[in-house]
């Protein structure tokens, strides 16, 4: 396999999202999970029993570490969740 370089890496339009109560932005057609990443936000979630923190750990919908309530819906996987305008998040941590 040959090396090359990435010439230009085209970003989606920037939206904002509600996490928590605060306005974060993002880029259209990026996961949740991303978004809360870029904004530096690792914790998503914690342990029902422990109470330790959960957050982005597969990337693919399996592990339902990063599940939040998204508009309202409750156990929603951000990882394979997009991100729309206006989108309102709350997170478990």
């Amino acid at each position: 396999m040959k090396a090359q370089r990435i010439s230009k890496i085209e970003h989606g339009t920037p939206v904002s999202l509600i996490v928590n109560g605060q306005e974060i932005q993002a880029q259209a057609g990026e996961s949740i999970a991303a978004a809360l990443l870029a904004a530096g936000q690792r914790q998503i979630s914690q342990n029902s029993k422990s109470r330790a923190p959960r957050g982005y750990f597969c990337g693919m919908g399996m592990c339902f570490e990063c599940v939040a309530t998204v508009d309202g819906v409750p156990n929603v996987r951000t990882c394979i969740t997009e991100v729309t305008p206006g989108c309102v998040v709350e997170t478990g941590s």
